[in-house]
């Protein structure tokens, strides 16, 4: 009898049955299985700033965040964050009551779920969506209600009536994510506005993630929605030092938000993690003071690396869908003859020597997201040129 249940029923609860193992962990199995390049899960393969590293290195040799650290988060890195809110957006936050410390952006987007949301809450999120999101909906018993980004003109756009037709008496919560993983989308003045003005016209909350806010390109530019009139009091801004440092294994993120949705956040984070990252997070506090010139270069190494990877795959044969923000590309297959994402991915790291992920995993409406592909460009540089190379046997 070992390793049966003592029912019929399945082990794992109703609510995340579909969900199973994830694509990223999946796709990187089979980029170590077969030797491919790793272009699917998005993390750097180089560390950030070394003097963030010894940072770290300093806190834990001086003892500090060896033990929990408060449930809060650290002070330092409290008031580090809304020393950062303020000097970059106008933004003023108090470090003590509207400030939350998280494992990680995973943690803040579920520990704000599971504290905001009651079962049977409907929940707008802009699809495709971050994997998190649908299950973290999910075990916070909400009805997630997808509002699709559409291709157009070399981008994905939002609809924005589509976005007001999707509101319902049942609606409780926004779920956006500028800039947009993975389309790499970043919403426009005129459309965090309107999706303002519709949270503040239905009373509705906000949670927005905006992890890759120091990653936007060209002409594209962060806004945070809690700057728009009427959202200061509805909405839940998430961070990460992830994305921003390149130390995604330090899993820092952060929660800015008025004082009764941070309080309620810090309900439900307590009986997740408690606290987490004690020696990072001084670390972190140190990073988000570094000087502008560093979060320019580290913008400017990215950019060179879109611009590479956006013209390999272009020769190679893909539609490409140049990002304003983030570091992965999407693509559509179709020109190269293929129309199934999951089929694609799963034969390209034999093909090519390359691992992508496919975007319909992101999606509700599985059909809308078929040819859709996507590469992380976080990357060395050679590692990009030859997984360039790789790929130019495709078209052929």
């Amino acid at each position: 009898m070992t390793g049966m249940t003592s029912t019929t029923r399945p082990p794992l609860n109703r609510r995340l049955a579909e969900f199973g193992t994830t694509i990223f962990a999946e796709m990187s199995a089979l980029a170590l299985r077969t030797g491919a390049i790793n272009l699917g899960q998005g993390f750097p393969d180089t560390d950030g700033p070394e003097e963030i590293r010894e940072a770290a290195v300093r806190a834990l040799r001086d003892g500090r965040g060896n033990q929990y650290p408060p449930g809060p988060g650290v002070p330092e890195l409290r008031a580090a964050v809304a020393a950062h809110q303020q000097r970059r957006y106008g933004l003023a936050y108090d470090p003590d009551t509207e400030v939350l410390v998280t494992a990680g952006a995973t943690e803040a987007i579920a520990a704000s779920l599971l504290a905001l949301l009651e079962p049977g809450d409907e929940v707008i999120a802009l699809e495709p969506y971050y994997d998190s999101y649908a299950a973290c909906i999910a075990m916070a018993g909400g009805t997630r209600v997808p509002v699709t980004l559409h291709p157009h003109e070399g981008s994905f756009r939002l609809d924005l009536d589509e976005l007001r037709a999707a509101v319902t008496g049942r609606t409780r919560l926004l779920l956006i994510n500028t800039p947009h993983n993975p389309t790499g989308t970043v919403l426009t003045r005129e459309e965090l506005a309107a999706i303002a003005e519709l949270a503040v016209e239905r009373d509705l909350l906000v949670v927005t993630d905006e992890v890759y806010e120091h990653l936007v390109f060209d002409d594209a530019e962060h806004l945070p929605l809690a700057g728009f009139p009427g959202m200061r009091e509805r909405t839940v801004t998430i961070g990460s030092a992830g994305k921003t440092f390149s130390f995604t294994g330090w899993k820092v993120g952060w929660v800015t938000a008025a004082p009764g949705l941070v309080a309620a956040v810090r309900s439900a984070k307590q009986f997740l993690t408690y606290v987490a990252s004690g020696p990072f997070q001084y670390a972190v506090a140190e990073a988000l003071a570094l000087p502008d010139a560093y979060f320019a270069a580290f913008r400017a190494d990215l950019l060179a690396k879109r611009d590479l990877l956006a013209a390999g795959l272009t020769k190679a044969g893909f539609q490409v869908f140049r990002p304003a923000g983030t570091y992965f590309i999407t693509t559509d297959i179709r020109p190269l003859g293929e129309k199934d994402g999951f089929a694609f991915c799963r034969a390209l790291p034999e093909r090519a020597g390359v691992v992508a992920i496919p975007n319909a995993v992101f999606y509700d409406h599985r059909e809308a997201g078929a040819p859709f592909v996507r590469f992380a460009f976080c990357k060395r540089t050679e590692v990009l040129e030859e997984a360039v190379e790789r790929l130019m046997g495709l078209g052929g």
